[in-house]
């Protein structure tokens, strides 16, 4: 639970944590400025940083009091940057350095919640295009190649063909990175896409998603004006607080803390299958987690507010 404060000056100096070396850069900037300017205008004393490996190393002898993070994928949501800010004394927002990397990686994600008896969709690590076809065999098409550390829909591809498959795996591996990506494939599960924020350990208002496309992907995230969000969810409120349980449990069996994100699919039969969790949400004017705020009553500035005072009070 966070410690409650009406001050600004309770905070200190905050770096909000924002661009990075991540292919989500961008979004990570759109989140980042969002935050600030609700925060200033809070009256916190609040300064953007872009952020570099070289920065990060330093904002302890810049003199920040704690960090705002929306770094979003590599580096800012896999638990590097939390380890850095850990050795620095600096508290910050988010899940810590094992929570994060857990997440992160959904292959380990989500070999944790099927053994602690949670549904998830069948998967299988891919090594090469033949794995990819092996995967196919198994799974049927429609079928998502996609990596396996990366968020906000990079490089994933909705298969419908095994002559797609070939260069599914290079989108997914990042052919043209200096490190190729961890590759997995994962089931097609058919219905909706729904997706829980946490905050603070409490499951807000779930929200149903219509992706303009196929699928939710990068572009129907942050750039489309045709995806449609249903917040409340229409779900029966028995069922609804089923889901948020399970999501609630899922977060919690990785370590999450402070707020995150739990993206779920519902199947015809209406059976939940847990898809990934975000530790670093989106806050831009297409984010999900200010949308689930609002449907609880709470704008987007004292929800920033909210967020930041779970760096109050200590880790634990």
């Amino acid at each position: 639970m966070r410690k409650l404060t009406s001050n600004p000056k309770d905070f200190g100096r905050v770096a909000v944590l924002m661009g990075g070396w991540s292919a989500e850069r961008e979004v990570s900037l759109w989140s980042g400025q969002g935050v600030l300017e609700a925060l200033l205008r809070r009256g916190v004393d609040a300064v953007a940083v872009d952020a570099t490996r070289e920065i990060i190393l330093t904002l302890g002898q810049q003199g920040f009091a704690r960090a705002f993070n929306v770094l979003h994928g590599t580096g800012g949501e896999d638990g590097t940057v939390q380890a850095v800010l850990d050795l620095q004394g600096v508290p910050y927002t988010g899940s810590g350095v094992l929570a994060s990397a857990l997440a992160m990686d959904k292959l380990r994600s989500k070999r944790m919640w099927k053994a602690e008896g949670l549904p998830t969709p069948e998967w299988m690590a891919l090594r090469d295009p033949g794995d990819a076809l092996r995967a196919a065999e198994q799974f049927g098409y429609p079928l998502f190649v996609k990596p396996s550390e990366e968020g906000s829909s990079v490089g994933i591809s909705k298969v419908k063909f095994a002559t797609q498959l070939g260069s599914a795996f290079r989108r997914a591996a990042g052919e043209y990175e200096e490190r190729p990506r961890a590759v997995m494939a994962e089931r097609f599960i058919a219905g909706g896409e729904y997706t829980c924020a946490i905050l603070d350990g409490q499951a807000l208002p779930l929200i149903r998603i219509e992706p303009e496309g196929e699928f939710y992907d990068y572009h129907a995230k942050y750039i489309s004006d045709q995806t449609r969000y249903h917040c409340p969810s229409s779900l029966d409120p028995l069922h609804e607080a089923e889901l948020s349980a399970m999501c609630a449990r899922a977060f919690e069996l990785i370590g999450g803390r402070g707020w995150g994100r739990v993206d779920f699919m519902l199947d015809a039969q209406g059976k939940p299958w847990l898809l990934e969790i975000n530790t670093v949400p989106g806050m831009t004017s297409h984010s999900l987690v200010p949308m689930a705020a609002r449907a609880a009553g709470m704008d987007y500035e004292s929800l920033c507010w909210a967020v930041l005072e779970t760096t109050l009070g200590g880790r634990t």
